[in-house]
This record gives C-alpha cells, sequence and structure tokens, in this order.
C-alpha cells in the first residue's frame, strides 16, 4: 500500500524483509559447495589423488549435481558413492535451501592402497 497525496496520515503498509526481493545464487556457489561436501564424505584420499571436483544445473530451485572424485582401492564403491550423494544432497539442500533430487557420482580413478599388490596376481 502506498500512500497517495490525499492520504496523509495513513500508516504506510510494511512489506515483510522475506518478501522484498530475491536471493540468487550463482551456479558456481553451488559447485563450491557440492565439491566441498564431496570432499567432506570422502575423507582422507590418497596422496596422489585429486580432490573431487563437481558440476551442476540449476532451475529454479533445483539443483541436480554430477560429481567426479577418486578413490583408494581396495574400497567399497558402492558404500563410498552413496556416502557422497547422501552428504552432497544434505549439504547442499541445508546450505543453498535448494532441492537436490539427483546426485550423479562419476569415480575416474582408483588409486592402489600403500603395500597393495600392483598389476595381475595369480
Amino acid at each position: 500500500m502506498t500512500v497517495q497525496s490525499g492520504e496523509v496520515g495513513r500508516p504506510r503498509a510494511v512489506v515483510p524483509p522475506g518478501e522484498r526481493g530475491a536471493t540468487r545464487i550463482a551456479d558456481r556457489v553451488v559447485v563450491k559447495i557440492a565439491s566441498q561436501a564431496a570432499r567432506e564424505a570422502l575423507g582422507p584420499l590418497p596422496g596422489d589423488a585429486s580432490p573431487p571436483h563437481a558440476g551442476v544445473t540449476v532451475h529454479h530451485d533445483t539443483a541436480r549435481v554430477r560429481i567426479h572424485l577418486e578413490l583408494d582401492y581396495p574400497t567399497d564403491i558402492g558404500a563410498r558413492c552413496a556416502a557422497v550423494r547422501r552428504h552432497v544432497a544434505e549439504r547442499v539442500g541445508a546450505l543453498v535451501g535448494m532441492e537436490v533430487p539427483e546426485v550423479a557420482v562419476r569415480v575416474e580413478r582408483l588409486h592402489p592402497a600403500h603395500g597393495a599388490a600392483q598389476g595381475r596376481t595369480r
């Protein structure tokens, strides 16, 4: 409600702060949060492993996330990827307020643990 010239003395309607505008979160911010969340979920990585990196597609209040990572070997790949998916979805949802219906995880490389046999064994 606005005050017209003939309405002097009428109180002006106050718009609550949450309804005054819009917040836009850049895709690169969501990428950074998703990458960090994947690092948190994985814990320590082998010394020569690259840190996880992410890609996102944001549409309105929905983010679809792709995580690329490297893991140590041997490991339970399925369980580790499930933990990454869960943690990334939770953190992105909590920190930026977006729905995350999909987190695709791609394992790019496996790093043998120190002392693990390399090559073919019989």
